[in-house]
């Protein structure tokens, strides 16, 4: 699959890279696995010198030596002796980079917890003292969010406030999504644009998997993640175990309890036996999987709320693949795919508003988009989008069915929204359904 999109990104990575001939920049790029971190800086310097170092769980020793080869080979940065300190190797870089201008990229970089925690302060005590009269372009990248959010932004640790730089990496826009479709299929039904969203998201290696296998239908991507050989089947796990370490159990029995629709606090406490206030807090504020959604426009502290996972490829893992992993390692994947259909168009429901939520922000028309429902669970409106300058919006009904909308229904429950929040808004209705995709 070419490359697509990320033209802003680089645009960023560009104009740091040339402000960086005069002043050392520190970029910090974040970003989920498999989203292109990767492919976008090899696209952003091509033809500039640079040097692109992976930051393997190693030995410091083995990880020093693999590094300085890679710095001889690509910046022809000449060290006599052998490093095994990554002190030694990144003081060796900025005095280079004193000498000359170059860039040099660090992936994977939140892995030198597991070399060498006390790396981080050496690079700060390096950095502070020589970056003055410096001339590198510094891009460290990494994957997991929770210890990049610990590295970059916890006032304690020492590289806090060092970064010049900071962005992260989003899934591909639903417009980008429709126009590599189109690329590849240009005849593709809405129902297989949407299998392609709930299975990747708009995660760039994801996508790419099913285009170049030709996975152009629903039938042929739920086939292919279905394979005995599949990527996706195993993708989840790699990804969670990476994040969560030794607690991994209980966190991914709290979203497999939330992709299959126990989503409020009392039903997840209920079924764990226990209070998981920490736990939930944990996924929402710190590894960011899950999102606590509230009615639009509720208070802050507002105890009507329940709890989604943000990552479409997560949401569809923990709800077909995780539960059934007996299914995956008897090698009976027909019966996974069984499952799958079985629930595929109740599941497709929720994807669909959520599609259209986010079809509607990119559209940057409004300030704020979400859902709306009452207490009782009476009345719920599937789509609002307000645009808070000029009190206008939108509430809209989305289902899988036009036939099943009903708008005098959707005008009924726009009457019931409180005036105190929503009284300056004028709402215009909508419906939305697998037609206007």
């Amino acid at each position: 699959m070419k490359f697509y999109d990320r033209e802003e990104e680089i645009v960023i990575l560009q104009e740091n890279e040339k402000l960086a001939e005069k002043n050392a920049m520190f970029t910090v790029l974040s970003g989920r696995r498999r989203v292109g971190k990767t492919s976008l800086v090899m696209k952003a310097f091509e033809g500039k010198q640079f040097a692109y170092l992976f930051v393997s769980k190693d030995s410091e020793a083995l990880l020093c030596g693999k590094l300085q080869q890679a710095l001889e080979e690509q910046l022809s940065i000449q060290v006599y002796g052998q490093l095994t300190h990554f002190r030694d190797l990144f003081d060796v870089i900025m005095r280079e980079s004193q000498k000359r201008h170059f860039t040099v990229i660090f992936d994977e970089f939140q892995n030198l917890y597991k070399v060498n925690p006390a790396i981080f302060s050496e690079m700060q005590d390096i950095w502070d003292r020589t970056h003055r009269e410096s001339h590198i372009n510094l891009i460290t990248m990494g994957s997991i969010r929770s210890l990049m959010k610990r590295i970059f932004e916890d006032e304690n640790e020492p590289l806090y406030g060092r970064p010049t730089s900071k962005f992260t990496l989003r899934p591909f826009t639903i417009h980008v999504l429709k126009q590599i479709f189109r690329d590849h299929a240009p005849n593709y039904r809405n129902e297989d644009l949407l299998c392609l969203y709930m299975i990747t998201g708009g995660v760039a290696k994801y996508v790419e998997l099913l285009m170049d296998a030709g996975c152009y239908t629903k039938e042929k991507m739920l086939n292919y993640v279905c394979r005995r050989d599949s990527y996706f089947l195993t993708e989840g796990r790699d990804l969670m175990n990476q994040e969560f370490g030794d607690e991994s159990a209980t966190y991914f029995s709290i979203l497999q309890l939330i992709a299959g629709g126990s989503n409020r606090r009392s039903d997840i406490d209920g079924t764990m036996q226990k209070d998981m206030g920490t736990f939930l807090q944990n996924l929402e504020k710190n590894y960011g999987l899950v999102s606590r959604l509230k009615p639009l426009l509720s208070k802050p502290n507002s105890k009507t709320s329940a709890y989604e996972i943000s990552d479409q490829f997560l949401r569809f893992w923990f709800r077909f693949v995780w539960p059934y992993q007996s299914l995956v390692e008897r090698g009976q994947l027909s019966l996974l795919k069984q499952n799958m259909l079985r629930g595929y168009e109740q599941f497709t429901g929720r994807t669909l508003e959520q599609y259209f939520q986010t079809l509607v922000m990119e559209t940057g028309l409004y300030t704020t988009v979400g859902n709306w429902w009452d207490r009782k669970g009476k009345n719920e409106i599937d789509l609002i989008a307000l645009n808070e300058f000029d009190h206008t919006g939108i509430a809209a009904e989305v289902k899988r069915n036009p036939d099943k909308i009903s708008l005098s229904d959707l005008q009924r429950k726009v009457d019931n929204l409180p005036a105190s929040e929503f009284g300056r808004y004028k709402l215009e209705l909508r419906a939305f359904s697998i037609e206007d995709m």
